[in-house]
C-alpha cells in the first residue's frame, strides 16, 4: 500500500507517550489521516465525528481481511504485535452483511438488555466487596490494580461463565495481546493459549450449560442455524477482550478527570449533576478506546478530498473525532460534565458493529463511580496526571497504574 507522495503519514507511538497531542495531530491532519501502524504498517485514519458515522456504515468497506492488499501480498507477518486485532478469527467483528446478521442476532440473543440490567445486583455486590477491601487509612493506593481491573473482569468472567481460577493466567494474556511491545516469538503463542483458553470454556459449557452467556451463545439457534465452536470461541475472546478492558480505562478516565477538573467534580457530589454524565463526557473526552482496527476498502472510497485506494486498510481514531469541534462546539477540548452534546459521541462504534457490550460497560461505572466516590468522597491523585503512564496499547486508552490518595 502506498500513500500518495505529498501526504504526511504519521506514526503512532507504540508507547502511547502523548496520546492527546497525537490525537490533535490526526485531527489537524484529517477527517482522512495517513498513518502509520507499529511495526511499520500504514493504513488510513478517520478522525473527525461526520465523516467517521459515514465510513462506519458504507458497505464499502469489509471486515474481510482477505480484502487488505497489504495481507494478500504477505507484508503482514503472522507475528506482528497486532495481528491478533486485525485478524481475530471468525467471529460478528470480521464478518459483514447476512452473516454478520446472523451471529449478532445470536449473540443479541444471549446478551439481552433484561440479562444486562439482571447484572446490576451482581456488580453492585462486586463494588461493594472490592470497596471493603481497600484500606480506608491506607496512604497511597493503586485504585485499578484495587478496583478498577478487578470489578469488570469479574463481571465479564460471570456473565461469560469462565472459571475464575484462569483470570490471573488470562490477565498475563490479555497485556500481551494488546501491547505493542509484545516479543515476536510470543505473539503466536499467546494467541494459540487465549484460544485454548476460551476453547475449554466452550466445551465445558457443551458438557454441562449454566445461565452465563457462553452456555446461552452454544444454545441459540436462529431458524436453526447454530454458531460453530470456533464462532463462539472468537466471539467469546472478544468479548471478554472487550468487555473488561473498555471498562478499566471507563472508571480509570473518570477518575483522572474528576481528579484534575475539582469544579467539575464538585458539580456531581452535590448531586447537581448525574453520574451518568460523567460516564458519557469520559466516553467522550478520554475515550477508552483510541484506534478500532481494522476495515478494508473493497473499492475506492472517497472522504472530503482524498480518497480510500481499493485494498487499503482502515482505523477509526476515536481519540481524536471526540474532540471534533464540528460535533461539540468549540469547548469541545475541555471536560465539562454539563456539556448539551454529552451524549452525541460514537465511542462505543456506530452502525452493524457498534459494541453489543455498551449497556454492560455503562452500567458498571454507573454503578461503580457513584460507590468509590460515597466511600470516598475525598479521593484525589497521589501523583501530578502529568507523571501517570500510558500503557504501550494504541488501541486502548490505559494506564499502567492510577495511584490515588483515599482522603485527599
Amino acid at each position: 500500500m502506498t500513500f500518495p507522495t505529498e501526504e504526511v503519514r504519521i506514526a503512532l507511538d507504540p508507547l502511547v507517550g502523548d496520546l492527546d497531542g497525537e490525537s490533535a495531530r490526526l485531527r489537524a491532519a484529517g477527517p482522512l489521516a495517513a498513518v502509520e501502524l507499529p511495526g511499520g504498517v500504514p493504513v488510513w485514519a478517520v478522525t473527525h465525528h461526520a465523516e467517521a458515522k459515514a465510513l462506519l456504515t458504507d458497505s464499502r468497506l469489509v471486515k474481510d481481511i482477505d480484502v487488505w492488499g497489504a495481507w494478500q501480498r504477505g507484508e503482514i507477518p503472522p507475528d506482528w504485535p497486532l495481528i491478533g486485532l486485525a485478524n481475530p478469527g471468525r467471529s460478528m467483528l470480521t464478518v459483514d452483511g447476512a452473516e454478520h446478521r446472523r451471529m449478532r442476532t445470536l449473540v443479541a440473543q444471549a446478551l439481552s438488555a433484561r440479562r444486562v440490567e439482571a447484572m446490576r445486583a451482581r456488580v453492585t455486590q462486586l463494588t461493594e466487596e472490592l470497596l471493603d477491601r481497600i484500606p480506608a487509612d491506607a496512604d497511597v493506593v493503586d485504585l485499578k490494580a484495587a478496583f478498577a481491573y478487578p470489578l469488570p473482569m469479574l463481571v465479564v468472567a460471570d456473565l461469560m461463565g469462565i472459571d475464575k481460577a484462569v483470570l490471573p493466567r488470562l490477565k498475563v494474556l490479555f497485556e500481551k495481546f494488546f501491547s505493542t511491545q509484545t516479543p515476536p516469538q510470543e505473539v503466536v503463542a499467546t494467541l494459540t493459549e487465549l484460544a485454548g483458553i476460551m476453547g475449554e470454556t466452550v466445551a465445558a459449557k457443551r458438557a454441562r450449560p449454566g445461565d452465563d452467556l457462553t452456555s446461552a451463545l452454544v444454545l441459540a439457534s436462529e431458524d436453526g442455524d447454530r454458531l460453530t465452536d470456533q464462532e463462539i470461541v472468537s466471539t467469546l475472546q472478544l468479548m471478554v477482550a472487550a468487555g473488561h478492558e473498555t471498562t478499566i480505562s471507563l472508571i480509570v478516565n473518570a477518575v483522572v478527570n474528576l481528579s484534575t477538573h475539582p469544579d467539575q467534580r464538585a458539580l456531581v457530589l452535590s448531586g447537581e449533576v448525574d453520574w451518568s454524565a460523567v460516564v458519557e463526557e469520559t466516553l467522550r473526552w478520554s475515550t477508552p478506546t483510541s484506534h478500532v482496527l481494522i476495515r478494508f476498502a473493497a473499492e475506492d472510497v472517497p472522504v472530503g478530498d482524498k480518497v480510500i485506494p481499493a485494498g487499503d486498510a482502515l482505523i477509526v481514531s476515536y481519540g481524536a473525532l471526540g474532540r471534533d469541534e464540528r460535533a461539540h462546539g468549540p469547548t469541545a477540548g475541555e471536560f465539562d460534565v454539563t456539556r448539551e452534546t454529552v451524549t452525541r459521541h460514537i465511542s462505543f462504534g456506530h452502525g452493524p458493529h457498534v459494541c453489543p457490550g455498551a449497556a454492560l460497560s455503562r452500567l458498571e461505572a454507573g454503578v461503580a463511580l457513584p460507590a468509590l466516590y460515597a466511600r470516598f468522597p475525598r479521593l484525589d491523585l497521589a501523583v501530578p496526571a502529568s507523571q501517570l503512564r500510558n500503557k504501550p496499547v494504541v488501541t486502548q486508552n490505559d494506564l499502567f497504574e492510577l495511584p490515588v490518595r483515599l482522603n485527599g
